[in-house]
């Protein structure tokens, strides 16, 4: 993308972001005042500072190009957090409507075949108030129905669930057509079968005689949408008022909007399906949108063209407080996971790496003419001292330079953190509410099926082995309408199974005791009961949830006569929940969890079913009490971020403490293995070394391998970048590559150049592309010394440097130690020739 292209946007974006504007001021500041160290060169120093200027050009340009990029990047960081933030709601939302709607296409199935109500609607039975009773104990059990009606083949209306209704005759077009339907159909518009409203969603099937006969009439099932939509959207919508959320129709309509006052339902608007930043205007407004689409769920589509949608206006998008990622975690942490970020978030690292070079750059000029300065005291060179206030000027600049880049590297980072942290935990709540909206429709389900006539009948009567045969194929067709199970099985009030779908090996075995006296505890229809999540030999010894109902006496609601229990297909259906939350996402797990850790289901199979997560029981805590909590992590050796969540219930699920299992979601993200300390010191490079002394000796100082060494300051040309390096055929000793360089000043000549970690350990090692090769001559051999960082140069008096041998220094090359700081710091200095004969010796063996 060309510099105009890239500006465009960042320009467009600026006037909401005054924290970015307020960087981009102090590091523009920051390049005037280059401009002027350069201009101060040339008038008063010019010949002096001939060798300098073109570095100081060529890091200015580069200073200037990082200005422009950081900016850019914190701009389109904060862009992507907002569209990412919304995307993810906007998915979120239309996952959960979508799996909540393709329950109502099985239950819609199920109940047109309810034996009572096909008695009814044919003419079989005629207690119309029985009929109404019946609708509303199904609607009771399920709150998520406003109304459910039947109707004969002309329209009238022969009952319905609601008791203030009075509505006797539909002219809906939908009756006719659902009479013709070979399933159910889905309706959603205005209706007469809901009169005083604007719109409504409808489910409805064709009823036949029982035993399969003639269609004698339609069931309808109104969804209460309006009720739903509500919930989702407070559940998912922006608290703090920064976007809207809307649901739209196939022609980008609102359908529902979250806040009808902003967006009111039935305009058209503006959508953004791809990954576009580009802002979009509606309304004489400018919003950043995402757009979600639903790739259906068990081959159900959802209502034809719908989407949700977020959008966010320019002026209040940027407004919300981000939480301080950074202040809970130790820096250890943070910089030992800053040393990954090419892992989660490339840009970053390179912004860090640019930064870095540009660091070095700066380093390596006041290096290169201290050097210069030792040199003209001692008479080797011309007298440079006007140059060292220009030197002193680039060091304090460069040093603010390095401060200003490493702040905004921070704020870049801490954008990323906070938005990583954002969307763990947007996703742990969206597992557990998946969760129990799923579990909502377990415990409806097994208390619909236990009013099922045929069984309460054939129970009541004690003849259920002359009805096996009738039992079993009700509950296979119940099971082809709802697969999230892989057995519904009946048991008499002993505890027998009876019937089964399925293996029929579990027919006549008994359900457990515990079981048993629960089921028959049950005080009501609307009551049921949960095995705690465990293995079971009904669901092949794999841990699962198995949900109960009493079945009663068709005459006695009191006396239960035996029960119905529903295996669900927990492998399966768990780990699709866990995967929709993570799909996409690199290094990324799921888990659902008990309290305690214990693994109930987990997108990593190192951690199995009845496993204990080995995580930090903090967070697991916090989530149990608070609801949720997220955080940076060390998990199985890796940087992490892990977020975690509690069930909370859905409707009057969960209402009654203690019935249902607690359960919680961890969602744990990984960026790379965790430092150790060593390596987490070496990053931050070694400390300043204080002048103490105006008369001595002058060393040049850099670090090899995380060891600060020394060389004789007389001895050294310059420093070079490593890049400029022509690399050779490996070679079993130090030698690297070759360097094209201008000595004296006549001609150029091709030195070596050594790996000086190499020649003082013998080892072999990765080479850093962002090293520096120093420039040593003795006489008339050059040669050039890779290390990983020019330090400094330092003068020090005689008695600061003791001679001694190196334990770990292989070729012999130490002298000495140099104690600086009154002894704190101790710098390895090495012997210049003693260097050129190793040097020597390897070239010779070569």
């Amino acid at each position: 993308m060309s510099q105009e292209s890239q500006a465009r946007p960042v320009e467009s974006f600026l006037p909401y972001m005054p924290d970015v504007v307020q960087r981009q001021a102090a590091l523009h500041e920051l390049h005037q005042t280059w401009r002027l160290i350069e201009a101060s060169a040339k008038m008063n120093c010019p010949v002096e500072a001939r060798l300098l200027l073109p570095a100081v050009l060529a890091t200015r340009t580069d200073l200037v190009q990082l200005e422009r990029d950081l900016v850019a990047n914190m701009v389109l960081e904060k862009v992507r957090g907002v569209l990412g933030e919304a995307a993810t709601r906007a998915q979120y939302a239309l996952d959960l409507l979508v799996r909540n709607l393709f329950e109502r296409t099985a239950d819609v199935g199920f109940l047109a075949s309810d034996l009572d109500l096909c008695r009814f609607v044919s003419g079989q039975a005629t207690d119309s108030e029985a009929a109404r009773r019946r609708l509303a104990a199904y609607r009771d059990k399920y709150t998520v129905y406003d109304d459910i009606l039947l109707l004969r083949p002309d329209g009238t209306v022969l009952a319905q669930a609601d008791a203030s209704g009075r509505l006797a005759h539909s002219s809906d077009p939908l009756v006719a057509a659902t009479l013709g339907a070979p399933g159910y159909i889905e309706t959603f518009r205005a209706s007469d079968l809901r009169p005083g409203h604007a719109r409504a969603l409808l489910y409805s099937r064709a009823m036949r005689e029982p035993g399969g006969g003639a269609v004698t009439g339609v069931l309808v099932l109104s969804f209460r949408f309006e009720h739903e939509l509500t919930a989702i959207f407070q559940a998912y919508s922006d608290r703090e008022g920064r976007a809207t959320m809307l649901l739209l129709d196939a022609d980008n309509r609102v359908v529902s909007s979250a806040d009808p006052l902003w967006i009111a339902p039935g305009v058209q608007v503006p959508v953004s399906l791809d990954e576009s930043t580009a802002s979009r205007m509606f309304a004489g407004r400018e919003y950043l949108v995402r757009t979600f689409a639903s790739n259906g769920y068990q081959g159900y589509p959802g209502p034809p063209g719908w989407k949700t949608q977020v959008m966010a206006p320019l002026d209040l998008a940027f407004r919300g407080v981000r939480q301080d990622a950074a202040s809970q975690v130790a820096p250890g942490m943070l910089q030992g996971l800053l040393s990954h970020a090419h892992t989660f978030n490339p840009a970053l690292h390179t912004l860090m790496s640019s930064v870095s070079g540009t660091t070095q750059a700066i380093k390596r000029i006041v290096w290169n003419g201290k050097i210069s300065s030792v040199k003209a005291a001692h008479g080797e060179v011309r007298d440079s001292s006007r140059l060292n206030p220009v030197l002193d000027q680039i060091t304090e600049t460069g040093e603010r330079s390095d401060a200003a880049f490493s702040q905004s590297i921070q704020g870049l980072y801490q954008t990323v953190l906070a938005s990583s942290l954002q969307a763990a935990a947007f996703t742990a709540q969206l597992l557990v509410d998946m969760l129990d909206r799923s579990l909502y429709e377990r415990a409806n389900d097994c208390r619909w099926w236990a009013l099922a006539g045929q069984l309460r009948q054939a129970l009541a009567c004690g003849d259920e082995q002359e009805k096996t045969p009738g039992i079993g194929a009700l509950l296979h067709h119940i099971n082809g309408l709802y697969t999230v199970y892989t057995r519904l099985f009946v048991y008499d009030r002993s505890g027998r199974i009876v019937a089964t779908t399925g293996s029929q090996d579990v027919v006549g075995g008994q359900v457990p005791g515990e079981t048993l006296r629960a089921v028959a505890g049950l005080r009501s229809e609307m009551d049921h009961y949960v095995e705690p999540f465990g293995p079971s030999p009904l669901y092949d010894g794999r841990p699962t949830f198995i949900y109960h109902a009493a079945i009663r006496h068709p005459e006695r609601d009191a006396t239960v006569v035996g029960g119905i229990g529903i295996v669900f297909d927990s492998a399966v259906e768990l780990r699709n929940m866990l995967d929709s939350g993570v799909a996409g996402r690199a290094n990324m797990h799921a888990f659902l969890v008990s309290p305690d850790g214990r693994v109930l289901c987990g997108t990593d199979s190192s951690h199995p079913p009845g496993s204990v997560l080995p995580l930090e029981r903090a967070l697991l805590e916090a989530a149990s009490q608070q609801g949720h909590d997220a955080r940076i992590v060390a998990h199985g050796g890796q940087y992490c971020v892990a977020a975690c969540a509690r069930a909370q219930g859905y409707r009057e699920f969960r209402a009654v403490t203690g019935r249902e299992q607690p359960v919680l979601s961890v969602l744990l993200q990984s960026f790379g293995p965790v430092r150790s300390a060593p390596e987490i010191a070496a990053m931050g490079g070694h400390a300043r070394v204080r002048p103490e002394h105006e008369y001595g000796r002058n060393y040049a100082l850099f670090e090899v391998d995380g060891v600060l060494m020394a060389l004789d300051a007389g001895a050294v040309v310059e420093a070079v970048p490593f890049a400029r390096v022509k690399r050779t055929p490996p070679s079993d000793g130090a030698r690297i590559g070759m360097l094209d360089v201008d000595i004296d000043k006549e001609r150029r000549h091709f030195v070596w150049v050594f790996d000086l970690a190499r020649l003082t350990s013998g080892r072999s090692r990765a080479l850093r592309g962002d090293g520096q090769v120093i420039l040593v001559r003795d006489g008339a051999t050059t040669i050039g010394l890779l290390v990983d960082d020019v330090h400094s140069v330092q003068c020090f008096a005689p008695q600061a440097a003791s001679p001694v041998g190196m334990a770990g220094d292989e070729a012999g090359i130490t002298v000495g130690l140099i104690k600086a700081n009154g002894g704190e710091i101790l710098i390895q200095e090495i012997g210049v020739k003693k260097i050129l004969a190793q040097v020597c010796s390897v070239m010779a063996a070569a």
